[in-house]
C-alpha cells in the first residue's frame, strides 16, 4: 500500500511522503496515529470505481485520518457525524470545523498539490471500519488500537 501512495499521490518520491508523515505526527503530536483511506491506498475512487487521479492531475484527493480521542477536541460541535467520537473531514466542502488544524492542512495541500481531507476519529471506530468493515488504510505512524 505504502508504494501504491508513494507512486499515486507523491509522484514516485518517498523522501516526499515520509516528509508528509513527519508533519502531520509533529503537528499533532497527541494523535495514536495517523493514516490515509481512500483512493490514493486502493488506485480506484469508491464512488464510481474512477482511477485516482482521473479527472488530471492533483484531482484526487487525500484523505487522511488522525486516531485517537485526544485528536477530536480539535473538531467544533458541528464538525462531527458522531459527536466526540468521529469527526466529518475538515475538507473545502467544510473548512470551519477544525479551525487549528487548518494551518496543517494548507500546509499539506501545498506540500502535495492536491486536496487533503483530514477526520479525526477514535480507536475503535478506525478498528471497526478498517479491520472489520474490510476499508483499507495505510499507518503513516503510531498504531492503531491504543488507548
Amino acid at each position: 500500500m505504502r508504494d501504491n501512495v508513494v507512486r499515486l499521490a507523491f509522484s514516485g518520491d518517498a523522501e516526499r511522503f515520509d516528509k508528509f508523515c513527519r508533519i502531520v505526527q509533529q503537528a499533532v503530536p497527541e494523535a495514536n496515529a495517523g493514516v490515509l483511506r481512500g483512493s490514493a491506498i486502493t488506485g480506484r475512487r469508491w464512488k464510481d470505481n474512477a482511477p485516482f487521479d482521473s479527472d488530471g492531475p492533483g484531482s484526487s484527493d487525500l484523505d487522511l485520518t488522525l486516531v485517537g480521542s485526544d485528536v477530536l477536541r480539535y473538531y467544533t460541535l458541528g464538525g462531527y457525524w458522531i459527536p466526540g467520537i468521529h469527526s466529518r473531514p475538515l475538507s473545502d466542502d467544510d473548512p470551519d470545523i477544525a479551525p487549528e488544524l487548518v494551518p496543517l492542512r494548507q500546509k499539506l495541500v501545498a506540500m502535495v498539490g492536491r486536496p487533503v481531507n483530514i477526520q479525526g476519529t477514535c480507536d475503535w471506530v478506525q478498528s471497526l471500519r478498517g479491520d472489520l468493515m474490510g476499508q483499507p488504510y495505510l499507518i503513516l505512524f503510531g498504531h492503531v488500537g491504543e488507548a
